[in-house]
């Protein structure tokens, strides 16, 4: 796959999307239009199967005293009700920690407003690259290229980029992407990789990037 073969993948992949629920950070964003909300529910999605993470965002949000949930909200809860309410999610201990701290660092550091870039976001807890830019891009709508595994993977499989890691995958496509896929970049590859192209055993057959795509694992 070459730069100019962009737009078509990005058909293809437009069209799977939407052939399947969207992720759950984008129901989050489409059911709140808080970009607070998004960063919660991104926290708790890490390493983390959509349906786990929907069940604990519930519980969480169902604490909101108003119609949504804010850092307010968040910082009224205890570590051992945070745990209580995102178990079983991914190293829920730790999110639960995290979580409680995050009001508290909120208000210190930008006024209790949540901030709208990658870098202030990432000196918030538990905030990391993947987790900033997603929530700037599904939070704020604005550009911003989230790198998860399947970004990373497929992305390399697709010889887009050359890379080792997440983040060497994330600096390559900010030099390539064209900024009008930047927002929809991680939505539509997550979605890919989570329904046909896994990791271990992707559904080649009728795939519609299959020839763009020279991966290992590749079957058709």
């Amino acid at each position: 796959m070459t730069i100019k073969d962009i737009p078509i993948v990005d058909r293809a992949l437009r069209k799977e999307f939407a052939a399947h629920e969207a992720p759950i950070i984008e129901l989050i964003q489409a059911h709140t239009k808080d970009p607070f909300c998004v960063l919660v529910g991104t926290i708790l999605s890490a390493r983390t199967k959509d349906a786990c993470t929907a069940g604990a965002v519930k519980r969480l949000f169902a604490t909101a005293t108003g119609r949504v949930f804010t850092p307010a909200d968040l910082e009224a809860l205890s570590v051992e009700e945070i745990e209580r309410l995102i178990y079983p999610v991914g190293f829920y201990r730790d999110k639960a920690r995290h979580l409680h701290a995050l009001p508290g660092v909120l208000k210190e550091k930008f006024g209790g407003v949540l901030p709208s870039t990658v870098e202030e976001l990432c000196e918030l807890p538990g905030v990391g690259r993947k987790t900033a830019n997603l929530t700037v891009a599904v939070g704020f709508d604005l550009p911003a290229i989230c790198v998860d595994v399947h970004v990373h993977r497929i992305c390399n499989w697709l010889e887009l980029v050359s890379t080792k890691t997440p983040l060497e995958t994330e600096m390559a496509l900010r030099k390539i992407l064209p900024v009008k896929y930047w927002k929809t970049w991680n939505s539509h590859l997550v979605s890919f990789g989570q329904t046909r192209c896994s990791p271990v055993k992707p559904r080649c057959q009728g795939c519609p990037i299959a020839r763009f795509c020279h991966s290992p694992k590749k079957t058709a």
